[in-house]
């Protein structure tokens, strides 16, 4: 390019070139700076619902398309003011070149409707939602990316009727509180999670509960943990203050949930919300400014070695992973559960915001869109379209009838486990480094037709290979989906394979009706014996039995052993309640109850020893658990037992797969290790053997992740075969 003799600074109007496109940004909460003018008399500003400036406000949310300027943007059907316009072209105003400039001259308006009846202006509208939220009502808040339904967190009627209206079971709810000094009322806060709590992202942070902290025990039935956020954007903020000559009641918490009917996406659309709000809430308090792009609350949880992502969304998304290298473009379509999707554009990974379960009608539409936006934005035709291995899966479904075809996308298949191995190391920037990845989770289509789960994966130097080193000794599970949802059928079946007989004095196998113990006898009776062939269990014609060597199953069945839960409502809710119960014992008292014993010893009764194939072998530890439960040992010892276990097999493992391969890596990944708990006894161990030990920062060790490592895995092997 000539350059050109200029004098000063200017933004000059964008132009359509070909090349690389400059970056989406991330929504940001509102900054310090806007909110001293939000709340400032002489600021024309003052109580400004959408008071925004170039640190902060909607991003990712508003933009349709790339250049960002505000005539791509959802704000281009209010044209600015000439006061507006004065600070938006004035290089020295900190609103210059903002694109959602406004203010209550030019700018959305907000308004509440209840019964028919609407309110508008600003503060009006905030005191009659005020009004309903103290009378123990729910209003529908529409936000930066979505609708929200809140109500009073301290009110067990009100959250309880929540629940049934969301169909939302016992699963916790975050709550939306003032600031940080009304944070320190509800829970533990350390440096670490102060940082993240008022950090421009504002995730749900999960902090430990106060006891006697001002909220309803309905919010978070049974959980220590209390997941917080504080207010991001000016409607937060205004909802939470008192209204100038207002008496009404003010909240400083309050329940603030997605506002959708239990694992349905997000409501965001104004239309949709007219339909779908009128049986969840008893107000809105809505505006008129169009969401393009959907996007939830990201939640986290804050560890010394940093923050663990349990959901990547809103503050994050879409912030690209870098690949290290220009690969060739994918569309990974990510799995079933917690779905995201993403699409390498470059030397870059960009993953979507969370979408949600596949199983509803919405969700797919939810993620047509997200596809849509991705490509759109990116201005990118993939040339392979990357899936689970898993037939059933929507997403997979999905990539089939849009690759493949002539003229269309290749179609690349991706094992489960690979692509969390591969998320991590992505991540990481790690990818060609050999590994160990320890990939434990609920449900994984293996390459041999069966349930994966409990997987010890080494990836070498090639990421696009992986060989299966170890995995959990599988047992039969009965009954698909309906045994997901009843722990204590799960252990029925792990008693059977370990040759306990079903005694009806173990919690288990008393929470099982006579006529599931009855099926569940005769589904395995004949079953090949557990002691023939570990590790080569296949599905047995003519049964409903599935082979499955699942950790997360692992962790269901001793939940119900142990009494802890036996029926669930919501998912890994049984896993979530015994590491609950596990961090109430000491690992010493654990220790005690197992006996003095090293990884891959199999001295102590309370251990998963693993064999010389690899194979974590269960049934000595479901055999002791039995008889425990039946000398009347704590429960929570016996959780800590467990854990203690399960972190001696992962390091036992570690030893076994590298020992022939001199890796010094190892990766854990999948949702199991969202206990935080047992990430950090296997961290513990595997340091003590000199590992290097890595864990997800960036996307969530969960289903939410695997898209990254599709993406990644998909790039590469075109990388290496173009055209194929």
């Amino acid at each position: 390019m000539t350059p050109r003799a200029e004098d000063g600074f200017l933004i000059v109007a964008s132009a359509n070139a070909s090349g690389p496109r400059t970056l989406v940004p991330p929504d940001v909460a509102t900054c310090d700076a806007c909110l001293r003018e939000l709340f400032d008399p002489a600021s024309r500003r003052y109580r400004h619902p959408f008071i925004t400036c170039t640190d902060c406000g909607p991003r990712f949310t508003i933009i349709k398309d790339l250049p960002y300027d505000r005539p791509a943007t959802t704000m281009a059907g209010f044209p600015m003011c000439e006061r507006c316009r004065r600070e938006y072209r004035d290089p020295g105003d900190r609103r210059f070149h903002a694109q959602p400039i406004a203010c209550h001259d030019c700018g959305p308006t907000l308004r509440f409707t209840r019964d028919g009846t609407t309110v508008t202006g600003a503060d009006e509208a905030v005191v009659a939602a005020q009004r309903v939220l103290a009378e123990g009502g729910i209003v529908a808040v529409k936000g930066i990316g979505g609708y929200h339904l809140a109500c009073r967190a301290d009110s067990p009627e009100t959250v309880t009727m929540l629940r049934q209206r969301k169909a939302r079971g016992d699963k916790p709810f975050a709550v939306l509180t003032r600031n940080l000094s009304t944070a320190r009322l509800l829970a533990e806060i350390s440096t670490g999670e102060q940082r993240a709590l008022t950090s421009s992202a504002r995730p749900i942070v999960l902090l430990r509960r106060l006891p006697g902290a001002p909220v309803a025990d309905t919010v978070a039935p049974g959980n220590p943990l209390l997941g917080v956020l504080l207010p991001y954007s000016p409607v937060h903020h205004l909802l939470l203050a008192p209204v100038p000559g207002s008496t009404e009641p003010v909240p400083h918490t309050l329940v603030l949930t997605s506002a959708n009917i239990s694992d349905e996406p997000l409501v965001f659309d104004d239309a949709e919300a007219d339909v779908r709000l009128t049986f969840l809430a008893d107000a809105v308090l809505t505006h008129d400014r169009p969401i393009h792009v959907p996007c939830d609350d990201s939640v986290i949880r804050v560890l010394p070695e940093g923050e663990l992502p349990i959901r990547r969304a809103r503050g994050y998304a879409p912030l690209p992973v870098p690949l290290g290298r220009v690969l060739p473009s994918v569309l990974a379509v990510g799995g079933e559960l917690k779905n995201s999707c993403c699409l390498t554009d470059g030397d870059s990974a960009f993953c979507s915001a969370h979408i949600g379960d596949m199983g509803h009608l919405a969700t797919l539409r939810a993620f047509d869109r997200a596809v849509t936006q991705l490509t759109t934005v990116h201005r990118v035709t993939p040339e392979v379209i990357a899936a689970d291995l898993h037939p059933a899966y929507q997403s997979g479904k999905w990539a089939h009838q849009h690759a493949g075809g002539p003229g269309e996308p290749a179609l690349g298949l991706i094992q489960h486990h690979h692509a969390h191995v591969a998320s991590l190391l992505a991540e990481h920037g790690r990818l060609g480094e050999p590994m160990i990845g320890v990939a434990f989770d609920g449900t994984g289509y293996g390459t041999d037709g069966t349930i994966w789960g409990g997987e010890i994966l080494y990836v070498g130097t090639d990421p696009t290979r992986f060989e299966r080193a170890g995995h959990l000794l599988p047992v039969p599970l009965a009954g698909g989906d309906a045994a997901v949802r009843s722990p204590c059928r799960i252990a029925l079946g792990y008693l059977a394979a370990a040759g306990v007989a079903w005694d009806p004095a173990l919690p288990s196998v008393a929470a099982c009706t006579d006529a599931e113990r009855a099926t569940l006898a005769a589904l395995h009776a004949g079953y090949p014996d557990p002691d023939g062939a570990p590790g080569r269990a296949r599905r047995r014609p003519g049964t409903h039995l599935v082979p499955c060597s699942s950790m997360g199953r692992l962790f269901d069945a001793v939940a119900s052993l142990l009494g802890v839960r036996h029926r669930i409502s919501y998912e890994a809710q049984a896993a979530i309640e015994l590491e609950i119960l596990a961090a109430q014992a000491s690992d010493a008292a654990a220790e005690l109850a197992r006996g003095a014993a090293g990884p891959g010893s199999t001295d102590a009764e309370l251990t998963l020893p693993v064999d010389a194939d690899g194979v974590i072998d269960h049934r000595p530890l479901i055999r002791a658990l039995a008889a425990e439960v039946a000398a009347g040992t704590a429960a929570a010892v016996l959780a800590r037992a467990f854990h203690v276990a399960v972190a001696e097999s992962v390091a036992a493992s570690a030893i076994h797969a590298a020992r022939a391969r001199a890796v010094r890596t190892v990766g854990l990944t999948g949702g199991v290790f969202q206990n935080v708990l047992l990430t950090r006894l296997c961290r513990a161990r595997l340091e003590a053997l000199a590992f290097e030990v890595l864990t997800h920062r960036l996307v969530p060790p969960n289903d939410g992740g695997l898209a990254l490592g599709q993406a990644a895995l998909a790039a590469l092997a075109a990388a290496k075969q173009p055209g194929q």
